[in-house]
Parts: C-alpha cells; structure tokens; sequence
C-alpha cells in the first residue's frame, strides 16, 4: 500500500484541549526510528560475529552463500501473496531485519544458556539437547519471530487490517530468522566436511544443504505463519470482541510452538521419523495454509467489488472501476497499460491508485461491521482525497483494462444525478459516502445522508 500523508499535526506537538503540548525527546520519529535500526544493527554485528566463531570464515562465507538461495523466491511468494493491498515495503524490511538479527540472536543465547543449564542441572548433555530442541528452541523461537509481529500489530496498525497482512509480516520474519540459522548449519557442516574430507553429493554440507534448502524452506515460515493468522484473526474482531482478541494470537502461537516442537523432535521418532513428519504434518499443513491464504485473498477481491460501487454512484470512481479493481488480472493490465503509454511514473500512480481503492474498499467493509476506529472519517477522506490526486491517469488506464477484461469488468450502470444528490442502484447504500459530483467540483464531505 502507498504511503499517505500523517494525520495533521502541529510542528511542536499534539493539541491537547486547545493547549500545545511539546512532546519529549523521546516521542520524536527520528529518535524511535534512530533507536530500532541500532538495536537492529548492534543485533546484526554481534550475531554475525557469533556465527562466523562458530563456523570460521571460511565456513561463514560458504553458509552465507548458499543460505541465501531460498530468500529471494520465499519474499517474492510472501509478496505475491499481498498483491490485493500490499503493505509498504519497510514493514518486509524491519521484519526480516528482526528475523535475521534480533531473533536469531536472542534465539542463540537463550537456547544455550537454557541447554547448558539443564546439562549441568541434571549431568545428562544428551538429554539436555533433545529437551532443549523440542522445547526450549519452539518456545524461545518462535516467541522471538512473534514479537515482530507483535510490533507491527501495535505501531502499524493501519497496514495490518486482517489475515494476509498477518501471513506476510510472519512469514517474512521467518525467512529472516531460518536465513541466519542456515548459515549456522551450512556453515558448520562445510567445517565437519574439512576435517573429514567430505565432498560432492556425500557430504554433510550437501546432506544439509538438501534437508534445509530445498526440502524445508518453508519449515520457519510455516510455523510462524500460524501466530501471523492469530494476529490477522485479531485484526478482523470487533473491539467488543476482547477474549478472541487476545486468545487468537495466543492461540497461533501456541499452536506454531507445538508444530515446531514437533519437526525438531521428527529425528528422534526413529530412522524415518524426519520423513513420517513431514510427509504426514508438515506438507499437508503447507498445503492447507496456502489454500487458506489464496482464499483470503479471493474473498478480499470480492470485498472491493462489494465495497466500491457506493463510491463509484458517488462520483469518487468510474462506474466500471469497482470491478477491475476487483480484478488482480484488470489491475495488471491497468499498470501496463499506463506505464506504455505515460512512463513508470504513471504506472506508479496507477498502482497507488489501486491500493488505496483496496484500502478505502476495506475501511468501509470495517465500518459496516462495527469494526472501525475512531478515526474512520479522517481515513476515509485521506483515502479518497489520495485516489482523486491520481484519477487524471488512473481512469484512462482502469476503463482500458475494463475494455479487455470484459467478462471479468462488467459495466456499471452509471448514476442518475437528481440536483441533490446521485440516486444509488437498488440495494448499494451511500450511508457513510462522502458526496462528490457535479454540484461539488472538489473532494469535500457532507453531512452523512440518510
């Protein structure tokens, strides 16, 4: 999703009953944003230096290499996954920064001090291993992949408004924390090859390689996803709604707790426990999810098809617009057709263009349900003030995709402008839409109609 402007705000701060209040130094932007990417970067720099202590250099830039192989296709698929309403692109980063550094090292600290001590507790190291493997290492883990989540939920709450938005930001984390243990594994497997003198396909680098890249590179992501949809699920409540509220993130993260607990306990089921677990839980739970999420997605599409025609009788959207933007299909063809004829500048709006449609379309579904904030007004006329900006290129290219996609874009009926107002098709209420038309040649608001 594009970025809008801020609520309006006062140089110096807030107005508080008329009074203006300086905020602290601690409540400026600069100085949060400057305090995560230190936190981030100190993270970074001490678990890359944990890393190549544990595997050498040479193992590190053999690990590095080959551990990223998988992330590119893992961010593309989670990116895919968010084409109806994509979120800004500097979630995806602090998410996979916080995987990769924050917590992989909290992971890597915890684990070992938690395994030390329960081998020097009960003398038993093998013991201590496998308790601290399906135990410890979920509960540390995957507690560490959610706070990210967590963070988003709390202080992006605009771009996290159901399931998918969920899915991405979990699934993301995940990628970034199973980045940096691969290169642990990688890395220390090519060192037990250099002393043994493994190679080629008999290799424990290769044998790694194989079970952690290409068999299960969506192991982290599968399990952190579940806590993503928790959250997605809190999303989606009502504020009345407190107990799903609170117990659904819990509940994910549980349950993503439990489902890595068991693929780390897999090797310990016998000689074919490793391929039992993942033949029997772990690709049918990869599958089920990815169904789960492409139907989400579906119904989100139809949400905007839904949604939209109120605007468009409003005169805020071309009549045929609420069904190519329900439409990912007439929405690519919109961006083409736009960035042909008029350059990446204005496939650029047209794509904004589309986002924030997606977004108002979802604003208004919230409200109808009771589930919009208090500053639903305030959103809604950013949003529609943001689209009106783009409509100069934005319709030329969305009633081009419409001419193509004919089946998929039928035509709306356009509006029946009265003197007072624009009559709505049967069964498609203006409650809540601002009023644009003939009689009001610029975006503003009227007093709701009923």
């Amino acid at each position: 999703m594009a970025t809008l402007p801020p609520y309006p705000t006062y140089p110096d701060g807030p107005v508080d009953g008329g009074v203006l209040r300086h905020p602290h130094w601690w409540q400026r932007r600069w100085v949060r944003y400057g305090a995560l990417i230190t936190l981030l970067a100190l993270s970074g720099l001490v678990i890359l230096a944990l890393v190549r202590q544990q595997t050498g250099t040479e193992g590190f830039l053999v690990g590095l290499a080959l551990a990223v192989l998988p992330v590119p296709l893992l961010v593309a698929a989670f990116r895919w996954l968010d084409r109806v309403e994509p979120g800004p692109w500097r979630n995806l980063v602090f998410a996979f920064a916080w995987g990769a550094c924050a917590a992989a090292l909290i992971a890597i600290v915890a684990n070992s001090f938690a395994t030390r001590w329960i081998a020097t507790t009960t003398a038993d190291p093998n013991g201590a291993d496998t308790l601290g493997a399906t135990v410890i290492a979920p509960f540390v883990e995957e507690s560490a992949k959610a706070a990210a989540v967590l963070l988003v939920f709390l202080f992006r709450r605009r771009d996290f408004t159901g399931i998918v938005d969920g899915v991405v930001i979990a699934g993301v984390t995940a990628t970034g924390f199973a980045f940096t243990e691969n290169i642990l594994y990688l890395g220390t497997a090519f060192g037990t090859d250099q002393m043994s003198g493994g190679r080629g396909l008999a290799s424990v680098t290769a044998a790694t390689f194989f079970v952690r890249v290409v068999m299960s590179p969506f192991a982290h992501p599968l399990f952190t996803v579940l806590t993503g949809i928790g959250f997605g699920i809190t999303a989606l409540s009502a504020e009345r709604q407190r107990v799903r509220r609170l117990l659904a993130p819990l509940g994910g993260l549980l349950l993503a707790m439990g489902m890595h607990a068991m693929w780390n306990g897999s090797a310990k089921f016998g000689e074919y426990g490793f391929f039992a677990v993942y033949a029997a839980f772990m690709a049918p739970a990869f599958g089920l999810l990815t169904w789960l999420v492409i139907w989400t997605r579906q119904r989100e599409l139809r949400t905007v098809r839904e949604e939209l025609p109120a605007y468009a009788v409003a005169g805020w959207l071309g009549p045929v617009e609420p069904f190519v933007l329900g439409s990912l299909r007439a929405r690519r063809l919109a961006r083409e057709y736009a960035g042909h004829h008029f350059g990446k500048e204005a496939a650029r709006s047209v794509a904004e263009y589309e986002a924030f449609a997606t977004s108002v379309a979802f604003l208004r579904h919230r409200g109808r349900r009771g589930r919009a904030g208090a500053d639903f007004i305030v959103r809604e006329r950013e949003l529609l003030c943001a689209l009106w900006a783009r409509r100069a290129v934005a319709r030329p290219a969305l009633e081009y995709a419409a001419r193509v996609t004919a089946p998929v874009a039928p035509a709306m009926a356009p509006p029946v402008w009265h003197g007072h107002g624009y009559a709505p098709p049967h069964g498609v209420p203006l409650y809540g839409v601002p009023q644009h038309g003939p009689a009001a040649p610029y975006p503003g608001y009227n007093p709701y109609r009923r």
